[in-house]
């Protein structure tokens, strides 16, 4: 379990299957719909754009808005 760090947003390098936290907070906001996403949900998440999302259909939009799938 990850420690509270009182409603900071971290800061987070994201890698193939894992991520690392660059510095504490106990949330990310989702590049796609700016939804706050606790640490212990965070599950989708872009290595190639290091970005964060707050469920599969926002990862699917942020792999559209990329350019890197079609409409």
């Amino acid at each position: 379990m990850l420690m509270n760090q009182g409603g900071r947003e971290a800061r987070i390098h994201y890698m193939a299957g894992t991520f690392r936290l660059l510095s504490p907070g106990d949330h990310v906001r989702c590049a796609v719909t700016a939804t706050r996403i606790p640490l212990e949900q965070l599950r989708y998440w872009s290595v190639a754009r290091q970005e964060p999302y707050a469920d599969a259909t926002a990862s699917l939009e942020g792999e559209r808005r990329a350019g890197a799938i079609g409409r």
